[in-house]
């Protein structure tokens, strides 16, 4: 009976033991479930939020003398005007805006700089002689840095340039296409197909004011720099003085950029962009009839943005977070960064609507690589979840070699239990056998 008690007791001493050294193990199943539960459920609310944000389009009795036009905010994203978005037209000069694209891809990437001479060749010479479409007034042999034939894209909207740049980076016109439809698909852009880098008529070349919308904002987002260049109002090259035709550079509004475009078939088009007071706002309208219209139409729509809606930047990027304790490594916390900025579109006096929920996690077991996703922030508007943003951990923290408490304290435990075991074995009474 004295036995069975003390076996009973190191039993359930040994089970102790094992709940205090591995307490993850003995509630992972409980937190699992429940963590999957949390997580799918804000995976729903969110999705039904970006929905509603999606479909929520105020016009307040708008309308833009143009076949389709779009306002985007140009920092979320979210379209606040649309009319007839997705109508496929051909885009003229605007396809020069994914020409610079990939072009200042490659010079970010090292493939190319901007004081590389360009030998002109007699294709990109011929593109623009004797016609009337737009040109730098290249000479056939002529030796031009790229940067001055980034200028002669984005500000004099020239052909030749456009050609001169393609065989320069992609060895031919057809491949240069190539790597633009590969980047159109990249970013998402369903209605739009290339066929050349400067916009003539072509065959199977479209566009619609949605792709152009989407491909400008994340023109700029990796490009800033190239606002410099489409907010430049002149241009001189070979003795030759020219324009820019946005004519919206001059009004001292706020306009920064970006392209025009113009072949008969489809009509004036003219995507604008501008920055006031943190906001930036894209516009863009396509077929107009008259050239003399695109300016007003566009300059509507950047009013109409700016004067209703607000941008709300809830998180900002780079901005600290926690600290959220760590186990088991060499340091006993780790700070948080936010990986972007999470900014909310609202409609003008509803900028307190907007709130940043901070998601964090009681602790995080080591090892934790710098830059690694611990957490999340939950952007708000109206109590609705419309942006979740990660959280990186801002340093590394290596894995301890010292064990946890709990596993030390279960092995002193053992120990001492082992002990006195041992003590009690070697100071029993003995039993005495009778014969």
């Amino acid at each position: 009976m004295i036995r069975f008690h003390k076996n009973g007791w190191m039993a359930i001493l040994f089970l102790i033991i094992i709940a205090l050294a591995y307490p993850n193990q003995v509630l992972a199943k409980t937190t699992t479930t429940s963590k999957a539960h949390k997580a799918s459920r804000r995976a729903k609310t969110h999705e039904k939020a970006e929905k509603s944000q999606a479909s929520q389009t105020t016009s307040g009795g708008l309308q833009c003398d143009a076949q389709s036009a779009v306002l985007m905010d140009g920092l979320t994203g979210q379209v606040l005007y649309e009319q007839k978005p997705d109508l496929r037209i051909a885009p003229a000069s605007f396809v020069k805006i994914m020409t610079l694209y990939v072009v200042l891809d490659a010079i970010r990437a090292g493939q190319m700089k901007l004081d590389d001479m360009v030998t002109v060749s007699e294709k990109a010479w011929k593109r623009t002689y004797k016609t009337d479409s737009s040109s730098m007034f290249l000479k056939v042999g002529e030796r031009v840095k790229v940067d001055d034939l980034l200028k002669g894209v984005a500000i004099a909207s020239g052909n030749d340039a456009c050609i001169a740049l393609a065989e320069h980076l992609a060895g031919s016109e057809e491949a240069f296409v190539s790597k633009m439809n590969e980047k159109a698909k990249l970013l998402g852009l369903k209605d739009s197909q290339f066929r050349n880098p400067d916009g003539m008529p072509a065959e199977g070349q479209y566009t619609t004011a949605m792709d152009m919308a989407t491909l400008a904002k994340r023109y700029i987002e990796d490009h800033p720099e190239a606002l410099f260049y489409h907010s430049t109002v002149e241009f001189e090259y070979n003795g030759i003085h020219q324009e820019n035709r946005n004519t919206l550079l001059q009004k001292n509004i706020g306009v920064d950029g970006l392209k025009t475009g113009h072949v008969e078939e489809a009509g004036y088009h003219l995507a604008a962009t501008a920055k006031r007071d943190g906001q930036r706002m894209i516009a863009v309208v396509m077929g107009c009839d008259k050239m003399r219209k695109r300016g007003p139409e566009a300059q509507k729509l950047l009013e109409y943005g700016f004067k209703n809606f607000s941008t709300v930047e809830a998180v900002k990027k780079g901005a600290t977070f926690g600290p959220v304790k760590v186990r088991r490594g060499k340091l006993n916390q780790v700070v948080l960064v936010a990986a972007e900025g999470g900014w909310v579109t609202v409609g003008k006096g509803k900028e307190n609507s907007v709130s940043a929920v901070p998601q964090l996690p009681p602790s995080v077991v080591a090892p934790v690589q710098k830059g690694q996703v611990v957490a999340k922030v939950s952007v708000q508007n109206e109590g609705k979840v419309v942006k979740e943003v990660n959280l990186l951990a801002s340093s590394d923290v290596e894995k301890s070699l010292i064990p946890p408490w709990p596993i030390l304290l279960g092995i002193l435990c053992g120990l001492v239990i082992v002990v006195g075991f041992g003590l009690w074995w070697v100071r029993r009474p003995k039993t005495k056998k009778f014969l």
